[in-house]
């Protein structure tokens, strides 16, 4: 195995500059989240570059938002896919790129919209591909699938579902999101988002007909107080009413509410909790003849810490050792990522095997450019000796 390693490294030391070269083309194309034109834009230059290593390449329409690419290569291996999954989106804003663009300092730092979350990581899974190929490896598919509104959520599309039909089937998952700057790997991350109670009413004059009413305004504070008192911090159960909208005037009783709820838990279980107690709020009624609907279709699922993706993780760690990488720990996160989906669907997931760095969201980000190189030796050695042993 050393001298495969040895034929990686070699392979990727001769590409740096193409790798720098994309990087920059990647970081200096604006694709925050709801400009569909950049992301679809980020897709298509990847897409022209998986087309050269030979992969089986898609854009796939997403609602409200960018195209979502996957790539496959070798498709006709009778054995089950590895995963590299990330995201083409970022949170800036148009404009962001003329401010900030990317550029690389003395101490080898590279900065930019994106740089670190994710487009660097963008990079890393590409010549992963390439460098196997180099080197003749065939032993099974590696499918590609970048999603284009991570960055939301995937609040307002259907790409929860497509990613999730995407991935049916994959062995195990690599992750190319932020990597840590303590070469820290992400095992597990909480779930949670946006969720949603519309309650319905029965409008009438406050001042002539008050009993004709029925108060959607009263029926959400008697939901808010049911939910607000089964928070439980200490365990990670957090359920945050966090904006009610409701009402037209004083002088009318409220025919409607929505509650806007934001949810966080660090596991299946107490995601399992959370979603008892809306659905009992929802179904409890505390004004006569009020009916209420209770929306969690945002929600991201968490990333367990499963023993498939415990075995992943070691075996990742045992090949960094091996290939001279050196030693790599791991740990959970709050943040959410698309690794809840795929965890959540049997697949067991490594995450954060990007380009490190840190600052993330801001003006301030920045990536460290020799992890660029480094991380790509350690996927593509770690994809070399993968057996499905590892993870099942």
């Amino acid at each position: 195995m050393k001298t495969i390693y040895q034929e990686i490294q070699k392979y990727i030391d001769g590409q740096k500059q193409e790798m720098l070269t994309l990087w920059e083309t990647l970081v200096n194309t604006e694709s925050g989240t709801k400009r569909i034109e950049g992301v679809n834009q980020i897709a298509s230059i990847l897409q022209h570059e998986m087309k050269k290593v030979g992969m089986d390449t898609r854009q796939i329409p997403v609602q409200n938002a960018g195209n979502l690419l996957t790539a496959t290569y070798n498709p006709n291996s009778s054995n089950r896919p590895l995963l590299f999954i990330g995201h083409m989106d970022t949170v800036f804003p148009d404009g962001t790129v003329e401010k900030n663009p990317f550029r690389i300092d003395q101490e080898g730092k590279a900065y930019g919209p994106g740089v670190l979350d994710m487009k660097g990581g963008l990079v890393i899974a590409l010549y992963a591909v390439k460098a196997l190929k180099a080197v003749g490896w065939i032993k099974r598919p590696i499918k590609i699938v970048f999603a284009s509104d991570e960055e939301n959520l995937h609040m307002n599309s259907d790409a929860k579902a497509i990613i999730a039909k995407e991935c049916q089937g994959a062995v195990a998952a690599f992750n190319f999101e932020t990597g840590y700057l303590d070469d820290r790997m992400v095992v597990g991350r909480n779930g949670g988002g946006p969720v949603k109670i519309t309650i319905h009413g029965r409008a009438s004059h406050s001042g002539i007909a008050p009993e004709k009413g029925r108060s959607a305004i009263l029926e959400a504070a008697s939901k808010i107080l049911k939910i607000e008192n089964q928070n439980d911090i200490p365990r990670g159960r957090l359920i945050n009413c966090g904006v009610i909208s409701g009402g037209i005037g004083e002088n009318t009783i409220p025919d409607s509410c929505t509650i806007r709820i934001g949810i966080r838990f660090p596991n299946t279980e107490i995601r399992d909790e959370i979603y008892h107690i809306l659905q009992e709020a929802v179904t409890k009624q505390y004004v006569p003849d009020v009916t209420s609907e209770l929306d969690l279709s945002r929600v991201m699922e968490c990333m367990d810490t499963t023993k498939g993706v415990s075995k992943l993780f070691q075996y990742i760690k045992k090949t960094a050792i091996e290939s001279g990488y050196g030693n790599i720990e791991s740990f959970r996160v709050g943040g959410l990522s698309d690794s809840g989906i795929t965890v959540a669907h049997g697949i067991p997931t490594v995450c954060g095997m990007g380009v490190k760095g840190t600052g993330n969201h801001t003006a301030s980000e920045y990536a460290e450019v020799e992890s660029l190189f480094k991380r790509c030796v350690l996927a593509a050695s770690a994809t070399y000796g993968f057996e499905d042993q590892y993870v099942d």
